[in-house]
């Protein structure tokens, strides 16, 4: 109103909530959402069903996947599935745990909110201490050396334990960190890895036993022509991006034959030329051709008779893999294919699996680029595996480049938690408040820990906060046996890199929500009026009846 006039400048539909209804309104979303994930926590946790509306269902625990699949309309909770979208892309793994952080943040600063504390001054208090966790978090975490096969082995089972899969962890981790050191590039001083270069094919059937690593490049492909070889030993490989056909012209062109004896002279030079790609295939010493275009069936009929075998239509990432993998370089032009050019394997063998023929390229001598064989009894089996081998393929990684650990089972937590209590007391004013609220949600991973492995939340946390004030830095929560216990001597792991992105993702994601003030829909786009007559009917149709 302005001077007893309504002023209408937001459109019709439009709706605006403000102040404490606004900030009360998407804690209590955020909220939600930490709900949602937070009974999957830990070895304990349980896994969620999700159908989407194709009726598609994806069984899982993995907080990404989750969050990701359930189709969330409310803007705030919208942020806390991005902060678990961000986690799994840049750590991999703790993306439940960043949300259950960044849940209990919020719910220990609506305490204060209530208490009529300013929001700016809960968030200057929640980034203080913050910098400080990050700061503790770094001095407390162990060095290991990433070559250490047996530390890292470690890190890669404590994070497959709380999956699925973790009846089978020990077999699992064992190749994913094969697969990592087999890699990983030195590069000064320290490590870089490149995860595209670890390719995680699933097929159902056998069991999660059957899962193997490859050394080398598994196609989903078969070989193209029913009369080439179907394994070969030694293999001298040939990588082509250029198809094997005859190619046409770009511009429109016909050719006049007066005489049969003139198409017949076409044809032959037609197969002249297929037959010339080969012998430049065979004289460069090649007996496995890969090819990402095609491969005409005349090219096919003269590879097979020479012995060679052969895959087409592969894709641009297989092809970049293989090199790495068999030290071959891609070549374009046939005529520039030299034996320097080919890369070399052990055995090419085209093999069944399920209905589906395969080609696996193994026994690389020094692959960069190497490949994980997911088997599993079911399709949802299968899939869960997958993310699961991603998640520890990612903190095998994180520790590859940031080579520091800390305990699992909500350890770290704890200790932030005790050592955060200590420091706010130096605070002064309205922000040791919040530093102390912020100390508080810390604990919120031991005790979400203990609640789905059983425990009594209470006794848990007063055990914890004795263990910690006693010097037990890494004692936290033993979930498989239902007691506290010191869970790096249990050589439960986790990366120091993973519990600074959930430090800062869930700060972050907190501070955000607690700043807003006021929301402002737009109203919903409507249909366009239907045509006079009905549904109008299809062109030219005058409008069908209905059914």
């Amino acid at each position: 109103m302005s001077q007893g006039q309504p002023v209408i400048i937001l459109k019709e539909g439009s709706g605006e909530s403000r102040g404490r209804e606004a900030q009360r309104n998407n804690i209590s979303a955020a909220k939600l959402i930490a709900e949602v994930v937070r009974t999957s926590l830990g070895p304990r946790g349980m896994d969620k069903m999700l159908v989407d509306t194709m009726g598609d269902v994806t069984i899982t625990n993995d907080g990404a996947t989750m969050l990701k699949e359930l189709d969330v309309q409310h803007p705030a909770a919208k942020m806390m599935v991005e902060i678990s979208k961000a986690t799994d892309n840049e750590v991999g793994d703790g993306t439940t745990s960043a949300v259950v952080v960044a849940g209990a943040l919020l719910e220990k600063a609506e305490d204060l909110i209530n208490k009529n504390v300013h929001p700016v001054v809960v968030v200057d208090g929640y980034s203080r201490a913050a910098e400080k966790a990050q700061k503790i978090l770094e001095e407390i975490a162990e060095k290991v050396d990433p070559e250490n096969r047996s530390e890292m082995l470690k890190v890669a089972n404590t994070s497959m334990m709380t999956k699925l899969v973790n009846e089978d962890s020990p077999h699992l981790s064992g190749i994913v960190v094969d697969a990592v050191l087999q890699v990983a590039d030195k590069r000064d001083g320290g490590f870089k890895v490149d995860i595209d270069n670890v390719k995680v094919e699933k097929k159902p059937g056998g069991a999660l036993t059957d899962t193997k690593l490859i050394q080398g490049i598994v196609l989903d492909k078969e070989v193209v022509h029913s009369g080439m070889p179907r394994k070969i030993e030694e293999a001298k490989i040939a990588l082509v991006n250029s198809a094997l056909e005859i190619e046409k012209t770009e511009f429109s062109a016909e050719i006049r034959i007066n005489d049969p004896k003139q198409m017949q002279q076409f044809m032959d030079e037609e197969t002249n030329i297929l037959k010339g790609m080969v012998e430049k295939v065979q004289a460069a010493g090649a007996n496995v051709i890969i090819c990402q275009k095609g491969i005409d069936d005349l090219a096919q009929h003269f590879l097979a008779k020479a012995g060679i075998l052969g895959v087409r239509r592969v894709k641009e990432s297989d092809m970049t893999k293989l090199g790495k993998a068999t030290g071959a370089r891609i070549v374009t032009n046939l005529d520039d294919l030299t034996s320097k050019d080919l890369g070399y394997a052990k055995l090419v063998e085209e093999r069944k699996l399920e209905e589906d023929k395969w080609v696996f390229v193994e026994g690389c001598k020094n692959p960069k680029a190497v490949t994980i064989l997911v088997r599993g009894g079911t399709q949802r089996i299968v899939d869960e595996a997958e993310r699961a081998l991603h998640d520890a393929i990612m903190v095998t990684k994180d520790v590859f480049e940031l080579p520091a650990v800390v305990a699992g089972g909500g350890a770290p937590e704890e200790e932030l938690s005790f050592q955060l209590r200590n420091w706010a007391q130096k605070l002064s004013g309205r922000e040791q408040l919040a530093a102390l609220k912020f100390a508080d949600a810390m604990e919120s991973i031991p005790l979400t820990l203990a609640e789905n492995a059983g425990m009594d939340p209470i006794d848990t946390q007063v055990d914890l906060r004795a263990r910690h004030g006693k010097e037990g830095k890494w004692y936290g929560v033993d979930a498989m046996n239902g007691k506290v216990a010191d869970m790096y001597a249990k050589a439960v792991w986790e990366p120091l890199a993973v519990k600074l992105q959930i430090l800062r993702a869930a700060t972050e994601a907190a501070s955000m929500i607690l700043r807003i003030d006021d929301v402002i829909a737009a109203s919903k786009m409507k249909a366009p009026p239907m045509p006079p007559g009905g549904g109008g009917g299809m062109g030219g149709m005058g409008g069908m009846p209905p059914m």
